[in-house]
């Protein structure tokens, strides 16, 4: 068994289980699966660029997780939007579950995060919080062009 966790768009972190990467594409609910690992190679975090309205705000536990995981700064570390997977992979690239000490690891790190990096992340959230709110939910109605009546005429 695969253990996984599975954050969820709005943060709450779920561990739950994956056999492969069409499993974890369900968790995420799309295709075009895309991952992230950390730079001792020990974490994955799998998401999926999303262009659904309701999984466009940036997710930021996922965020926070992978700049404690990996050598991400605040200022640079890639803002996860939608759901996202952490696990990791064995020795021949094949998805793998986390143990208990890769998930204590990842607990402890997100502990670590100073004031300085939660403000600058907090400063971007905002940020792409606010330009969601200034960005129309559908594209600007484009007004209706007279159209001319036409009759046909049998000969």
């Amino acid at each position: 068994m695969n253990t996984v966790l599975y954050v969820n768009p709005k943060g709450v972190v779920y561990e739950t289980r994956a056999f492969s990467k069409a499993d974890i594409a369900d968790l995420v609910s799309d295709y075009g699966l895309k991952n992230l690992s950390s730079g001792d190679r020990q974490f994955d975090f799998w998401f999926t660029p999303t262009t659904r309205r309701c999984q466009r705000r940036v997710n930021r536990t996922a965020t926070e997780l992978l700049l404690a995981a990996t050598g991400f700064t605040a200022s640079n570390v890639p803002l996860l939007s939608g759901g996202v997977v952490v696990a990791t992979h064995d020795s021949d690239g094949d998805l793998d579950g986390l143990s208990w000490q890769q998930l204590d690891q990842l607990a402890q790190s997100i502990r670590t995060l100073t004031k300085r990096e939660c403000r600058v992340l907090t400063r971007r959230f905002n940020r792409a919080d606010g330009r969601l709110r200034r960005r129309p939910a559908t594209p600007a109605a484009v007004p209706a062009q007279p159209v001319e009546h036409r009759e046909s005429v049998r000969q």
